[in-house]
């Protein structure tokens, strides 16, 4: 039995290789945009996130998603340390994810003529209420948005049919707002030196 899983157990392992299943399906095209899955066993997925638009490219993230009791709650999901596995703190992310605020039906024109006069405004989908907390993705469809109390009005149970809790749109999500936006990267580089030598012998800094 899984720890903390109270709905019928065979359900929710049905639901769980259903979103897998559908992920195998579209594989290819998810790894094109650097998507890879490294776990995928009841109730857990783990996804690691690279920037194909990056040369050489690079690992932005990883992303733990776990769907416990799934589908009576969402998916929850965490960010962690690609290599380790453990959550990160906000202060360690290294990216956000942003999206325009109150312009799902703008135009691009209209986008375009707002960026021009400086009036975009954008929502961070990653929230945490300090560096060291580990941040949440401020998303329906996901299980910390929905048990957040400021969202105590959007109930999970209005979107449960909507498809914002699949393992699909949870990805897509992060990808299209947070990965596929990044273009370059900065390097930044520091020499430290130990000490120098003068005629065979080596003196400190």
């Amino acid at each position: 039995m899984i720890e903390g899983q109270f709905v019928d157990e065979a359900v929710s392992r049905r639901k769980f290789d259903r979103e897998i299943a559908r992920y195998r399906e579209l594989e290819g095209e998810y790894r094109r945009r650097g998507w890879f899955p490294v776990e995928a066993a009841f109730p857990r997925v783990l996804v690691i996130f690279a920037s194909s638009r990056l040369n050489p490219r690079a690992i932005v993230c990883a992303v733990r998603l776990d769907f416990t009791n799934y589908d009576l709650v969402p998916p929850s999901v965490t960010f962690v340390d690609p290599f380790t596995g453990a959550a990160l703190p906000m202060k360690s992310l290294g990216f956000k994810m942003l999206r325009l605020d109150g312009m799902a039906n703008a135009t691009p024109e209209t986008i375009t003529a707002m960026g021009q006069q400086g009036r975009l405004v954008f929502q961070e989908l990653i929230q945490a209420h300090s560096p060291e907390e580990v941040p949440f993705l401020c998303l329906p469809g996901v299980r910390e948005y929905h048990d957040h109390p400021a969202h105590t009005g959007d109930s999970w149970l209005l979107h449960r049919r909507s498809g914002e809790g699949s393992l699909h749109f949870i990805l897509e999500q992060i990808w299209a707002s947070g990965i596929n936006p990044i273009r370059n990267i900065n390097y930044q580089v520091q020499f430290q030196f130990q000490g120098f030598q003068v005629d065979g012998a080596v003196l400190p800094r």
